[in-house]
């Protein structure tokens, strides 16, 4: 086989075919000669062409791209559906350098030359035939298909290097190639895991395939009802049927296999029994994982590169996430990006907190960045108590000055309409407090009672806004306990604890008086209204939280805010 420079600079191979050279050929088709035009025409469209026949018209093709003018693109096009990608390695090369000199001399065959390539970011299409009835289906089985995206990208590239344009002209055409989400599993798999490697060498693109990856992930999860995946997960685990093995991925991700030795075992268990919700987790930990490779070189974080995607991440929530309403489980890429450094969750919560308290933004806006930030701070393990206090003062802060300017007013009556985004505060500050009541306690028992109580929250529950009649909230199940992805996840997860028999008899005995710390608890102890409607949720409505089938592991309900209707 020759060499890359021996290849290009070789002559073409001799073959057996009809008429003059190319040129001929098109000179002749100029003055209205078509025999051998067409003849050239029909021999291209040969789905038995051989690898010699199309390196020989490469070949002056190549040379001849001045006249492949607008007028052609009928024969450009035959040109593009050449079967190149599963052919030998001297046609791969010479088709690419047909696809350089084309865009180059001809800019306006681009979008057709990058349609033509980003059609094989999925698998090809076969033909299956079961009870007389044919199926097209993607070929799952295809050993070159790894290789045959390395050589899209190649081309791709070499498109871009020849028309700096490139990237504004191939946008549209990722959209509009976006497969279906009733397309298979892998076929969704090998499309957005090529779109990410587009942002690896076309940078600019990053932030808008990011938003389109993100925005189908949306759809899927709003489509997908928590219930159903909690019912099919439930319906399969007791079931005694078979169970299916996962499907391989296109990342070698150690959070995806279970190591026993020095043999790999996939868990079966680790499959979505619902078909939207395995779509969904695939894509998701393709997601992470990128988010992993992007901001992680030689094994060691790279701050720049990590600012730079948290940046894009951020916009890309503000955009979609924020505004939409029953999201459970996209929203996780902030959360698992910002658990690479304690820095990048403050600047997260700094952020969640100037859209929650700006009276510019819409309510519902301001309600949601108020859920999230409790949601974050009750969740995330890589969060130290020391920031969770820092924040639950700002909160709580607000949230007395709210109350403040709100009791003389007209308006100073329990309303979602009015009040949505100080009931989501109140429910944030309920929620970290029911998930970090025991790190916060921990250490010394009086000096974190004297903090709780500090916080006035019997102010703050006996108000006339009466933040429980709104915050109690409706039990909502958590994407960490039930998806495959969840592994990813979990080791920077809190899951809610359950306070002891001791733990409670402690919280319930009075503190003896004597300096200004060993004031009783009013909150905690039990004998105010307050401890049935904030702390008394978590305990009671444990047993009645739907469990996960996978973990097992009950929790109390996420806290929200009803939107106004």
């Amino acid at each position: 086989m020759l060499g890359g420079d021996e290849f290009i600079s070789s002559p073409p191979r001799k073959t057996v075919r009809f008429g003059g050279t190319l040129t001929d050929i098109l000179l002749k088709y100029e003055k209205g000669e078509t025999t051998d035009f067409e003849l050239l025409k029909h021999q291209l469209s040969d789905p038995d062409i051989k690898d010699a026949q199309i390196l020989n018209w490469l070949h002056e093709f190549r040379a001849s791209v001045a006249y492949l003018t607008k007028e052609l693109e009928q024969l450009v096009s035959i040109l593009l559906k050449l079967p190149w990608l599963r052919r030998s390695r001297e046609v791969v090369e010479e088709y690419l350098g047909f696809l350089g000199n084309l865009v180059s001399a001809q800019t306006v065959h681009l979008r057709p030359c990058l349609r033509m390539i980003v059609s094989q970011f999925v698998p090809p299409r076969i033909t299956i035939r079961e009870d007389d009835v044919d199926i097209s289906d993607s070929d799952d089985d295809d050993e070159n298909l790894s290789e045959n995206f390395n050589t899209c990208h190649r081309a791709l590239q070499t498109v871009a290097r020849y028309v700096p344009s490139t990237p504004q002209f191939l946008m549209p055409i990722l959209v509009e190639n976006f497969p279906f989400i009733n397309k298979s599993e892998r076929t969704l798999e090998c499309y957005v895991h090529n779109l990410l490697r587009v942002t690896v060498y076309l940078p600019t693109l990053r932030l808008q395939i990011l938003e389109l990856i993100i925005e189908k992930l949306l759809k899927l999860d709003v489509s997908t009802p928590q219930q159903d995946i909690e019912d099919a997960e439930e319906t399969a685990n007791n079931s005694d049927s078979e169970e299916k093995s996962t499907e391989e991925g296109l990342f070698d991700m150690e959070e995806d296999e279970e190591r026993k030795g020095n043999k790999v075992v996939s868990s079966s268990s680790e499959r979505m029994a619902h078909p939207l919700a395995e779509r969904l987790d695939i894509l998701m930990t393709i997601l992470f994982s990128y988010i992993k490779d992007v901001c992680h070189v030689n094994g060691k974080l790279d701050i720049n590169n990590t600012k730079d995607l948290y940046r894009d991440l951020v916009s890309v929530f503000d955009k979609l996430i924020l505004p939409t309403h029953a999201s459970c489980h996209v929203q996780y890429f902030m959360f698992y990006i910002c658990s690479f450094k304690l820095g990048l969750a403050e600047a997260f919560l700094d952020h969640l907190w100037k859209k929650l308290h700006d009276p510019n933004n819409p309510s519902v806006i301001r309600q949601t960045a108020g859920s999230y930030i409790g949601s974050f701070l009750a969740r995330a393990k890589f969060i130290p108590v020391v920031t969770v206090k820092a924040c639950l003062d700002l909160l709580v802060n607000w949230m007395h000055k709210y109350i403040d300017n709100q009791d003389t007013g007209a308006n100073a009556y329990c309303d979602v309409a009015l009040h949505g985004p100080f009931y989501s505060t109140c429910q944030a500050v309920f929620y970290t407090l029911i998930f970090r009541h025991k790190q916060l306690l921990d250490g010394n028992l009086r000096k974190g009672l004297s903090y709780l109580q500090s916080l006035n929250f019997e102010r703050i529950v006996m108000c006339q806004l009466n933040p429980l009649k709104i915050c109690i909230p409706s039990v909502v199940n958590l994407f960490a306990a039930i998806t495959r992805s969840k592994k990813t996840i979990d080791p920077f997860y809190q899951f809610w604890e359950e306070l002891s028999a001791e733990d409670l008899e402690n919280l319930k005995k009075p503190i003896k008086r004597g300096t200004s710390e060993d004031e009783d608890d009013d909150f905690l102890k039990g004998e105010t209204p307050q401890n049935d409607g904030v702390v008394g949720i978590a305990p009671n409505s444990y047993e009645s939280t739907t469990r996960s089938p996978v973990s097992s592991i009950g929790s109390p309900p996420d806290c929200y805010v009803p939107y106004p209707q």
